[in-house]
């Protein structure tokens, strides 16, 4: 039952993720601006980490996920049970944008459904290398400040929105800044075109940037030099 409480935290939170980060993005991306889009996404996940943090760790996101599995936080079932609700909740929100701009008189300030793509203001390369970057600090961010803080209090929702909105403010122009297999994955199955063509960079470069997270926070937790033995250790996290 625990379990199962898990992957509805994480379909509902990828869901709310997606409604209103992408939503902004829909429909105040030339009004408002990248900040505007910047601050939605970092605000919505602030709210998450508080929300749902205790009961699933709040990944709403495969490549956290990722990283969290190769930091043996998590089992090889348990991670693909999370992408899979973590794809789900991307879809049904996706698919709600899509009949508020196809049905519901709202206008689409991307033009592609707030999805992911390259081509205009970044190359092929560039996306690549800008997706792994950003979501290698995503997530380490993530990974670090979740063993620090195991119920994920005090400050570790602050740190984590953030940094999710330091990687929009500097990807939404460039990229549209995915920074999450799942966000990249419901635009793109409603708008098709170059957005479902151009999907694979958007799935595969933020999990590569989660795995290089999982290696290097281990050394980023360490205790600092000449701190007592034991002092400062963070304690393990409970995911």
């Amino acid at each position: 039952m625990v379990d199962i409480r898990r992957y509805a935290a994480e379909f509902l939170g990828t869901f709310l993720l997606v409604f209103f980060g992408v939503g902004s993005a829909i429909a105040a991306r030339t009004e408002g601006g990248v900040v505007v889009v910047a601050l939605a996404f970092g605000f919505v996940m602030l709210a998450l980490v508080y929300t749902i943090g205790q009961l699933s760790g709040s990944h709403v996101n495969p490549a956290v996920t990722l990283g969290v599995l190769l930091s043996g936080k998590i089992s090889p079932a348990g991670a693909v049970a999370y992408w899979i609700a973590q794809l789900a909740g991307a879809a049904v929100a996706s698919f709600l944008l899509w009949i508020l701009v196809r049905w519901g008189g709202v206008v689409d300030q991307t033009g592609v459904l707030g999805s992911n793509g390259y081509g205009t203001h970044i190359n092929a390369g560039g996306a690549m290398l800008l997706e792994t970057v950003l979501t290698f600090l995503f997530v380490l961010v993530v990974l670090v400040v979740s063993k620090r803080c195991t119920d994920l209090s005090g400050f570790a929702g602050l740190s984590i929105g953030l940094a999710l909105g330091v990687a929009n403010l500097v990807g939404v122009a460039l990229t549209g800044a995915a920074v999450n297999p799942a966000r990249a994955f419901g635009p793109a199955i409603f708008e098709g075109g170059s957005a479902l063509r151009q999907l694979w960079v958007f799935l595969v470069f933020p999990l590569l940037g989660g795995a290089l997270a999982a290696l290097v926070a281990p050394l980023v937790e360490r205790a600092a030099p000449g701190a007592p033995a034991g002092a400062g250790s963070p304690r393990r996290a409970g995911r």
